[in-house]
């Protein structure tokens, strides 16, 4: 997994709440299990008519927002079912951190699994964040996980918090499978030793 440290980006705005996982990717798209293809199918319902043409007024079909890499939306997002298609297409669109008063449980913790940050904040820091985001091509901001702040264009500075296990992995680039290969020297000690002392096994 890439490591998540510091990075400015355009941030786009979508103030809807309790958007839900089969907003974020539906469930025709569900049969790969490749974490890769699917940003084009983010948010399709949303994005496409139904002969597939890109419809004009949503906010990632818009020029200013074509390459935006963070998302600032409204409460509750991605309740719902826990499909984790729903990070890997939010990730393969190419958003790396998503901005909103709270998230679903799963798709938080799913999140941090595929090396997306999400930054629960208080509705009124959101709300400024979300004005922010509705500048197009000027609604760039700084998300520094190390220092754990969100900086406007402007200069407004917002704190966050994050679990300090979670902030780690990230750094690291550590998913469930690196963290498992950290303790690679151990597993294969044990395992060495296991052979020797029950070779019947």
């Amino acid at each position: 997994m890439e490591k998540f440290q510091k990075f400015t980006g355009v941030a786009a705005p979508l103030p809807m709440m309790n958007v839900d996982t089969d907003m974020i990717i539906p469930k025709q798209f569900l049969k790969t299990i490749k974490r890769t293809g699917l940003g084009v199918n983010l948010f399709d319902e949303m994005r496409y008519d139904r002969e597939g043409n890109e419809i004009p007024d949503f906010v990632l079909n818009q020029p200013a927002y074509r390459e935006a890499e963070i998302l600032v939306a409204g409460d509750n997002f991605g309740c719902g079912s826990s499909r984790e298609h729903a990070p890997w297409a939010i990730k393969d669109f190419g958003i790396r951190c998503i901005i909103a008063p709270s998230f679903a449980d799963i798709f938080h913790n799913n999140c941090f699994k595929n090396g997306i940050l999400p930054i629960a904040l208080p509705q009124a820091q959101v709300d400024v964040l979300m004005r922010e985001a509705d500048k197009g091509a000027n609604a760039r901001m700084t998300v520094d996980l190390e220092n754990q702040t969100i900086t406007t264009a402007d200069g407004e500075t917002f704190p966050f918090e994050i679990d300090a296990f979670k902030k780690h992995c990230l750094l690291e680039g550590l998913d469930d499978i690196g963290l498992t290969m950290e303790k690679a020297r151990a597993i294969e000690a044990f395992e060495s030793r296991a052979a020797a002392e029950r070779p019947w096994m």
